[in-house]
């Protein structure tokens, strides 16, 4: 049976607030990025940033289940029985067997998790972007984040299932 690895999404969790200390240092994206939001020094120093980082956290580990979804692909066929083993055709058990640990790496998240910031991710940053006046530069720049923050993330999740063997699945 499928098991969600909450301690690989809880650690992929952290990799948004790494990536945006990096991201967004104002040596790297961080003076571009609060020119084109339209932000000051000011602006910044007014948020309660634990509340910010604790919500960051929480939000980000939402993230990671989608992300488990996207990039372990045998939740698909777990889902395509309604999620429970013991209604399962021999078929699927067959299937399970000799395919529940296909596609288990570091290298198959990530691959997944990039094509999830092209093809999701920028198009949801630049419809909202567009529609809020900001600069192409503005939507390259979040957009650039989290497609690498996600490809990183899709990586740990998929590979952690390989290398922790969390993946197994018990033929009846």
């Amino acid at each position: 049976m499928l098991q969600i690895n909450f301690l690989a999404i809880l650690f992929a969790s952290l990799v948004p607030l790494i990536m945006g200390f990096i991201w967004y240092n104002p040596k790297v994206f961080g003076k571009a990025w609060m020119r084109e939001c339209g932000l000051t020094e000011e602006k910044m120093k007014g948020a309660n940033m634990g509340m910010v980082f604790i919500v960051s956290i929480i939000l980000s580990i939402m993230i990671g289940f989608f992300l488990q979804m996207v990039t372990i692909h045998q939740f698909g066929a777990m889902g395509m029985i309604g999620g429970d083993e013991n209604l399962a055709k021999p078929s699927y058990i067959a299937f399970m067997h000799d395919y529940g640990t296909a596609f288990r790496s570091f290298g198959h998240g990530a691959l997944h998790s990039f094509m999830t910031g092209v093809f999701f991710v920028f198009p949801l940053v630049a419809i909202n972007a567009m529609f809020e006046r900001k600069s192409w530069k503005y939507i390259f720049i979040n957009t650039g984040y989290w497609t690498i923050t996600i490809t990183i993330m899709g990586g740990i999740i998929c590979g952690w299932y390989a290398i922790d063997g969390f993946n197994l699945v018990t033929p009846k």
